[in-house]
């Protein structure tokens, strides 16, 4: 773990680049790395340990800590404007900075605000779970739902510093720390073998370092190459597609406080996308070992209907990923009809 804790990455895209950091410690030295005398708005959620919010305001010369409730169902309009009302009350200019203390909802509700208040200011992210850490810190996808169509109304705003600091995972409950890792194992399975050779046999807490810094360099040089997602960054939607109406159907949001996790149901999205049996049955492995479910039970009618609305879905098109072996995927156009096998329905 030692060797990829200390890590910097850079992203760069263009003209610009961002640092990400992985580092212990770093959260509590978020002023050795980013400008911090101006007015910061810290956007955290309910769910997150109150003393990572404090821990970065009282590194600034004047912050504002904004508290969102916890859960999916804070991606949207009603609790945006919340958030873009405090900033204004705050008196918040177009020098000033946000700053997401949290999980993926925090991350994509906060880099959201920061790209229309004022039309875009200074967004770092600060990552606390392994699912934001991994996967959704970096990349400058921001967005809310609408209605129960997720994702689908937001930005590419590209943060302008990520510190990831593994130490916040110590507070993680078990079952969200495992769930992020579907979206590492995900990584592993379109470019990394020797990721995914950790989740067969290594030690995941002791390597969590390494989980988190292999997916990151992954990630990075796909947005590298597609900042926007014209072509080969299509790629990270591997599992998403059966995934989110996986989620829309049995996923944990709202008043719904029994079913999947998103981590869980992108998991359940990428087995039907294997197309090497043997590979199907060692991710299915893996996914015992790790505490991800490897089937569930669902309307698959009520799944496909969410997958038809799917913003990959156009003029009765989508485009899925398919990965036919270890290391290598490839991106497929089908007719939206042509879910229904992958999902298990009859003709």
């Amino acid at each position: 773990m030692s060797e990829f804790i200390g890590t910097k990455l850079t992203m760069n895209l263009g003209e610009r680049s961002y640092d990400i950091i992985v580092k212990s410690g770093s959260l509590e030295n978020l002023y050795q790395f980013a400008r911090l005398d101006r007015r910061v708005a810290v956007v955290t959620d309910s769910g997150v340990p109150a003393q990572y919010a404090q821990m970065v305001a009282d590194q600034c010369k004047d912050a504002h800590i904004i508290t969102v409730p916890q859960g999916e169902a804070s991606k949207s309009f009603k609790i945006l404007e919340s958030v873009l009302k405090q900033m204004l009350e705050f008196g918040m200019g177009r020098g000033d900075l946000v700053i997401a203390v949290g999980g993926g909802v925090v991350g994509d509700l906060a880099g959201f605000a920061a790209s229309i208040y004022m039309r875009g200011i200074d967004f770092i992210n600060c990552p606390t779970t392994t699912l934001s850490m991994i996967d959704s810190s970096i990349g400058g996808k921001t967005a809310v739902d609408l209605g129960d169509t997720k994702n689908i109304v937001g930005t590419f705003w590209q943060p302008k510093l990520v510190i990831v600091d593994p130490d916040t995972l110590a507070t993680l409950p078990r079952r969200h720390f495992i769930n992020g890792l579907a979206e590492a194992v995900k990584a592993s399975l379109l470019a990394d073998p020797e990721l995914f050779a950790i989740f067969e046999n290594g030690d995941v807490d002791a390597q969590i370092g390494e989980i988190i810094c292999r997916s990151l360099r992954f990630k990075k040089n796909i947005v590298e190459q597609d900042e926007t997602e014209q072509g080969m960054r299509k790629a990270l939607n591997f599992g998403h597609t059966i995934g989110h109406g996986i989620e829309a159907v049995k996923g944990i949001k709202g008043r719904r406080t029994v079913g999947l996790y998103h981590g869980e149901c992108v998991a359940l999205g990428m087995l039907p996308m294997i197309e090497s049996k043997a590979l199907q049955k060692r991710v299915r492995a893996v996914y015992r070992r790790l505490g991800l479910p490897t089937r569930t039970t669902y309307d698959k009618e009520k799944v496909l209907a969410e997958m038809l609305h799917d913003k990959k879905a156009q003029s009765g098109q989508i485009t899925i990923i398919k990965v036919p072996g270890l290391g290598c995927w490839r991106a497929e156009t089908i007719p939206v009809e042509g879910l229904r096998p992958l999902l298990g329905i009859e003709e």
